[in-house]
């Protein structure tokens, strides 16, 4: 089956946060984790698909009280932190999402997230992620994690699915916007 064709059947997404959502660089002080670096167009990719009926999770390996304030600031509902076994908490997610694994996408960026990959329906892997990842991956995206590769993937799936104006127009994007203050 062709990329595009797989993008039109994409009603869930789930998403790797250390090295997809952020650069993978862990910045710690005496206390544990201090800061985490969330691109914001990923963050309105992440958006623009939940207002256009595309659902979002996040799984990590990591849990951290930062992550689950970039969750709730996005509104995400689905999401496993902590989770290194990522092959049955993608079985779950997709469960919980009322969707089908070829309904579903997958981005990462390393070996934890294999597993996911042979579940979901399409696999994508950010540019930076290791070799082995990659080819591993349906689509390596041009853009690093941390670096806008969430966004590259949600236009294209937007895009796909015939949704361009939601990013590619004003009065697409200003509906948009309109659906997320309500």
């Amino acid at each position: 089956m062709l990329l595009n064709e797989k993008l039109q059947k994409i009603k869930f997404v789930i998403t790797d946060v250390d090295g997809v959502l952020t650069d993978g660089l862990l910045h710690y002080d005496a206390n544990g984790e201090a800061i985490k670096s969330f691109h914001v167009r990923d963050g309105l990719g992440i958006r623009m698909l939940i207002e256009n009926g595309i659902q979002v999770a996040v799984l990590s390996g990591r849990d951290s009280p930062i992550l689950r304030k970039r969750i709730t600031d996005l509104g995400i509902k689905l999401f496993f932190l902590g989770k290194l076994e990522k092959e049955s908490a993608c079985f779950e997610l997709i469960k919980q999402a009322g969707v089908t694994p070829e309904e579903t996408a997958y981005i990462g960026d390393d070996s934890v997230d294999l597993p996911a990959f042979s579940v979901c329906g399409l696999a994508f892997a950010v540019n930076d992620a290791m070799d082995y990842v990659k080819d591993c991956a349906d689509h390596v995206l041009s853009l690093a994690g941390g670096k806008g590769a969430f966004r590259e993937m949600s236009d294209m799936i937007l895009k796909a699915q015939g949704k361009t104006d939601v990013y590619a127009t004003a009065q697409g994007f200003l509906k948009t916007v309109e659906n997320m203050v309500q």
